[in-house]
């Protein structure tokens, strides 16, 4: 079937041309090893050097060797706390996240859990937003990590970071955000933010998938995550994946140029979504919070229409959308995120969420709204 519109940008986005173009003498002409002492590796080396540099400037770090290239964020979230956890174990087994963070990180969580950590899952509100009070309120003695998303990954809800990195800080305690959603789309500044902590994962900005990134601040306590060559400063080996990391300090750049136009044209778009559905639409939900969520970023729920039923209509007319996080696309089981947002379970199975990026026009917001409209008519009858 032939997508006709795509609105799953959440999910992944297009390579864009300028990006690709970056990376393409790396897979050709470019082709060395990073470690090679010679000319060629020695190339391969210096374009690693300047991907880091570009990095560093997109997040606000301090040093470009604060940056460690990985090979998802899902890699970045699992060495983030695995590796804040065992460096710290001397010191206490308590770690705080919260019901709605992404799999990478609850399953990490979930996982140390059985080698002796205790782990305190927060609730959210209504819109999935955690509290800096509640995070404050379950710090103890033992605590040695607190760990919330920058950015919801299913209804693009912002958290307040900073106030929750200074509320662990106050307490001696580290601070990792999952920025997977937010980087290249929202601006990001580690040190306005505080956090020790923070990953992100380049085909959430039109750069290839397989290439993250984590940034950890100098000084802060980490284990290696990869053993062998010796590669990122020793702490994650492994040949690094030089053209994609070419092409995500390329995506970076570029999105750091655009962002402000951007974000405010999407947000534009959102609200012209979030309105024509209403008007189109009887009953139809926003989840989420209103205003402190992604630019591109609608989460909605039609009454009496499964999300199952209007992805499968939705797809057969060429509109590409998701009812939840692509890790879990496969899943019968309703989005944890929005049962923790206090949905019932019958709720939380009818959300469809529409994710837009820089390629994404007002007409095909349109196009999508209608075709919506007219499937959410056709099934309620």
């Amino acid at each position: 079937m032939l997508i006709l519109i795509y609105l799953d940008n959440a999910a992944t986005t297009k390579v864009r041309a300028e990006v690709l173009e970056a990376m393409l003498p790396y897979l050709q002409e470019q082709y060395g090893n990073p470690s090679s002492v010679y000319g060629l590796g020695r190339e391969a080396h210096h374009a690693l050097d300047i991907a880091r540099e570009q990095l560093k400037t997109a997040l606000g770090a301090k040093l470009a060797r604060e940056i460690f290239f990985t090979g998802c964020g899902t890699e970045s979230d699992n060495w983030a706390i695995s590796g804040a956890a065992h460096a710290l174990r001397q010191k206490g087994r308590h770690i705080i996240t919260s019901k709605v963070e992404h799999h990478a990180v609850l399953d990490t969580c979930r996982a140390l859990e059985t080698d002796g950590y205790e782990v305190t899952y927060l609730d959210v509100d209504c819109y999935g937003q955690v509290s800096p009070e509640a995070v404050r309120a379950a710090i103890r003695e033992d605590t040695i990590l607190v760990s919330v998303m920058f950015a919801n990954n299913e209804v693009g809800t912002i958290n307040p970071i900073a106030e929750i990195a200074q509320a662990a800080h106050q307490a001696g305690v580290l601070m990792h955000t999952d920025a997977v959603q937010a980087v290249g789309h929202v601006k990001i500044d580690v040190q306005e933010l505080g956090v020790d902590l923070l990953s992100l994962s380049g085909h959430k900005f039109h750069s290839p998938k397989g290439v993250g990134a984590l940034y950890v601040r100098q000084g802060t306590p980490i284990d290696k995550y990869m053993h062998g060559g010796g590669q990122e400063r020793g702490r994650r080996s492994g040949t690094e994946n030089l053209a994609s990391i070419v092409g995500m300090g390329r995506a970076i750049e570029l999105a750091s140029q655009e962002l402000e136009g951007e974000a405010q044209r999407l947000t534009a778009l959102r609200e012209e979504m979030i309105k024509m559905a209403r008007q189109k639409i009887p009953g139809v939900i926003l989840n989420g919070h209103p205003t402190q969520r992604l630019p591109g970023n609608v989460n909605l729920r039609i009454p009496e229409l499964t999300s199952e039923a209007a992805l499968y209509n939705l797809d057969m007319m060429g509109i590409a959308c998701s009812s939840g996080s692509a890790c879990t696309a496969g899943s019968l089981s309703p989005s944890h995120v929005l049962m923790a947002m206090g949905l019932s379970e019958k709720e939380a199975r009818g959300a469809l969420r529409f994710t837009f990026s820089r390629y994404t026009t007002r007409q095909e917001v349109e196009a999508a709204v209608q075709t919506l409209a007219e499937i959410a008519q056709r099934l309620r009858k």
